[in-house]
This record gives structure tokens, C-alpha cells and sequence, in this order.
């Protein structure tokens, strides 16, 4: 039935686009997605998201759902019967998750933008160190919510898995313009592991942006104005 279509209104590039894509394959869900163009919205996105008119987008029965970790909710609980959950099991793993998710939103990643948009190398050095400071309170919380286990939700990837490795891409491309490692084998030991892990998971690998092609992207809305 046409209604109960699934679509995807984002753009490539997006970590936070990457969400809802990763859920939904997670979950086997075919969906078709709805590329926007850098610099410009739709009216379809406009139309969708007519409050904070912003990607991601998930159009489901012809209803629309905004904000990326809320559609990961709740495609974890509208195709609850496929694959396991996303969330994990009690509520107080589940706000653990959802705490560190705010966290890498509100903090974390704002800070690695910093980098990329950095005058001079001592404010560079400064926010690298916001970054790592963040990063290594990221790899105490994977340890604390893995428990072992591959992933920050368990033996599956989880909500957190995909609100954290959603940035990977953009990590790299930072990295290679700082010329400094944030995620270090012997700083950050299992979230190195953990990174690699993700990225070649079949529901991640297909979205997950080549290095290469995301830092030619960065060049251009990164780009600073000619004096």
C-alpha cells in the first residue's frame, strides 16, 4: 500500500541523516531516499518539517516524524517484531543511553566542528583538547555500557551506537585536517575497536560517507571567505 511507504528526506553528507538510514536497515526496512541539495530546501522539507525545517525527515503512512534520534525510536518501536531492539531493556540503561546521546550531540560534536573552523593553532590546540577530554569520557562509557561486548548496547548496535557513530566519518576528515588522532588505539583502545566494528556493519557500511569524498565536501562549506 502506497501509504505505508517509507521515506528518507536528507542529504548524503548528513551524520545526522545517517541515523534514521541505519535504523531502518537495521530493522530491514526498505525505504526510498529523498535527497535535498546543499544550500537549498525543498518544499517537501519545508512542508514536513515546518518547524525547525531542518534534515532528517522520516515519512511513514503518511505521517511525518522530525529530530534523528527521536525517528530512531521510532522505527525501533514501529518494527519492534524485526530484529532487536535498539534501546536497551531496563529504564535505566535506556536513560544512560539517552544521556550520552544528548551529551554527543550538545557537546561532543559541536566541539570537533570547532576544529574545522579553528583561527590559528592555539585555538586549535584548545579545542583538540575539549574534544579528547569528551572522547576519553566516551570510551569510560563504552566500557560501563557494553559490558564486553562489541557494542555500546550489547551484542547488537544499539540508539547510542548510532548517535556515536554517526560522526565517524566526519572524526576522520577532522582528523586529517588537524593532522591529530582523536580516536588513538592507546588512548582510546576500545572505542578504536569499537569504530571499526561499526563502520563494516552491513546496515552501516552502505550510508557511511568514503573519507576521501566527505573531506572534498568539507573543503567547500568549511571554506573561508577571501580577505
Amino acid at each position: 500500500m502506497a501509504s505505508d511507504e517509507v521515506k528518507v528526506i536528507g542529504a548524503w553528507a548528513s551524520p545526522f541523516v545517517m541515523r534514521p538510514r541505519i535504523a531502518l536497515n537495521l530493522k530491514s526496512v526498505p525505504y526510498e531516499f529523498l535527497q535535498e541539495t546543499f544550500g537549498s530546501k525543498s518544499e517537501l522539507l519545508l512542508k514536513s518539517n515546518p518547524v525547525h525545517k531542518k534534515i532528517p525527515v522520516l515519512i511513514h503512512a503518511d505521517k511525518t516524524v522530525c529530530e534523528s534520534n527521536i525517528i530512531v525510536e521510532y522505527v525501533d518501536e514501529t518494527w519492534s517484531a524485526s530484529g532487536p531492539s535498539m534501546l536497551p531493556s531496563t529504564p535505566y540503561d535506556r536513560a544512560i543511553a539517552r544521556f550520552w546521546a544528548a551529551y554527543i550531540d550538545e557537546k561532543w560534536f559541536p566541539s570537533l566542528k570547532s576544529i574545522l573552523k579553528a583561527e590559528g593553532e592555539e585555538e586549535k590546540k584548545a579545542v583538540l583538547a575539549q574534544v579528547e577530554e569528551g572522547t576519553a569520557l566516551l570510551e569510560k562509557a563504552f566500557i560501563d555500557c557494553s559490558k564486553g561486548k562489541p557494542f555500546f548496547n550489547g551484542e547488537h548496535i544499539g540508539y547510542l551506537d548510532i548517535a556515536f557513530g554517526c560522526f565517524l566519518a566526519w572524526l576522520r576528515v577532522t582528523e586529517l585536517a588537524a593532522g591529530h588522532k582523536v580516536l588513538d588505539e592507546a588512548k582510546t583502545p576500545s572505542l578504536s575497536k569499537w569504530a571499526e566494528t561499526f563502520c563494516n556493519d552491513p546496515a552501516v557500511k552502505p550510508v557511511m560517507p568514503e573519507t576521501a569524498t566527505l573531506a572534498e565536501f568539507a573543503k567547500k562549506i568549511f571554506a573561508k571567505p577571501p580577505a
